[in-house]
């Protein structure tokens, strides 16, 4: 069986402009030592990580508890965003149609199909074993709901508060065995447009 932990990261601060060095509040940093702490106990085989700052900086200190090197992946980054993203009406809109996108953003389906190919390929490459992937909220939202495909807004609504955050997905070969919330830390998500949702 292969295990895909996937570690949504912490708290980041956004306030920050640039989404790719985007770095974690001084919260978030130490919400990091709770999932070092969860993985402390977990066999590792291998750290993979979205190349975003937040997504890194949150299995950093596992991988150093593990002496472990961390490789990223650039198919694993988050959704490209555009101005409109974060406000509740956009989030509904996205979800009820895979292919919506600004003309300088992504759709739900272009960031499930990158991350799908780097799953697939993790899952081709490291069968049998474990493995910490360093993900995003959308793009974590993705893959459940290419296994499930019953997973929508309101789950990802919920998932959206939840920094840092570990999901292990279990695997025989490619097939998909079943989840498990393993580490759920609740913040409130400070997007910029979140306040629309009331």
């Amino acid at each position: 069986m292969t295990s895909l932990y996937f570690v949504r990261h912490a708290e980041p601060d956004h306030d920050w402009e640039d989404d790719r060095t985007r770095p974690l509040t001084d919260e978030g940093q130490a919400d990091t030592a709770k999932v070092t702490e969860y993985l402390h106990g977990v066999r590792v085989d291998a750290f993979i990580s979205s190349p975003y700052h937040r997504s890194y900086d949150t299995v950093k200190g596992a991988a150093g508890d593990k002496s472990m090197e961390i490789e990223t992946d650039e198919r694993l980054r988050e959704r490209k965003n555009g101005p409109l993203s974060d406000n509740y009406g956009m989030f509904q809109r996205r979800w009820g149609d895979f292919d919506l996108h600004e003309d300088d953003g992504e759709s739900l389906n272009m960031v499930q199909k990158r991350n799908m190919e780097a799953i697939l390929e993790i899952l081709k490459n490291h069968d049998g074993e474990n493995v910490v992937i360093g993900t995003h909220g959308t793009a974590l939202s993705t893959i459940q709901n290419y296994y499930d495909p019953s997973y929508g807004c309101e789950d990802f609504l919920r998932m959206v508060d939840f920094m840092p955050y570990i999901l292990r997905m279990d695997f025989e070969g490619t097939q998909f065995l079943g989840k498990e919330e393993l580490l759920i830390v609740k913040k409130v998500f400070k997007g910029k447009k979140r306040a629309d949702k009331k």
